[in-house]
């Protein structure tokens, strides 16, 4: 049986948008299964004691100037979105929804959600915007919007972010092959000698 990466993410951290952009074709190349991990970074900062780079001024503006560095050697478009900080609930529940149903729609799904934060700006925590985002990437908006407010999901989203800490994550993105953790779309390197290791 092939090995795996657990990819735990937000969508509201650039970096995971950064790192989800390499990750299909870096398990694919080592024939590994990635694996989705919704969680809610928020969560995982309050459980750990950890804080979005951000909040620091200067490692803030570091951070965005490095993130676009790396997009620019992934050959990927990468824009600061002007409503950043996003409040990610909804958009997390529902790609938890699509987890935990082995949807194989969460593909479409992340890549419409990640776009329009990343690379369109789009303040996806509209819930106009985000249906009329939705509907373009040919998903049923209200079908995904109702799956946010399923019981059964909200307690979805709150155990894989507490799974998440209890495997040791404090921020995203976090992978994990055989146990072992890599944080940082910057690590990906390291993900993929664990894979052919």
């Amino acid at each position: 049986m092939g090995k795996s990466v657990d990819f735990y993410f937000d969508v509201g951290s650039p970096a995971a948008y950064l790192a989800w952009t390499q990750l299909p074709a870096l398990c694919l190349e080592a024939g590994a299964t990635l694996k989705y991990r919704p969680m809610l970074l928020g969560g995982v900062f309050q459980a750990t004691g950890n804080r979005a780079p951000i909040s620091v001024p200067l490692k803030g503006s570091y951070l965005f100037d490095d993130l676009a560095r790396f997009a620019r050697r992934y050959g990927v478009p990468f824009s600061l979105n002007p409503h950043f900080p996003v409040n990610t609930i909804t958009l997390m529940r529902i790609a938890a929804g699509l987890e935990m149903r082995a949807d194989a729609r969460v593909v479409v799904y992340l890549g419409a959600v990640f776009e329009a934060l990343w690379v369109n700006g789009m303040n996806m925590a509209d819930p106009a915007t985000a249906a009329d985002v939705l509907q373009a990437a040919g998903l049923d908006a209200a079908e995904l919007m109702a799956l946010a407010a399923d019981p059964q999901v909200k307690d979805r989203l709150r155990l894989q972010t507490e799974a998440a800490v209890a495997r040791g994550v404090f921020g995203a993105p976090s992978m994990l092959v055989d146990g072992i953790l890599y944080w940082g779309q910057d690590r990906l390197d390291f993900v993929r000698e664990a894979l052919s290791a």
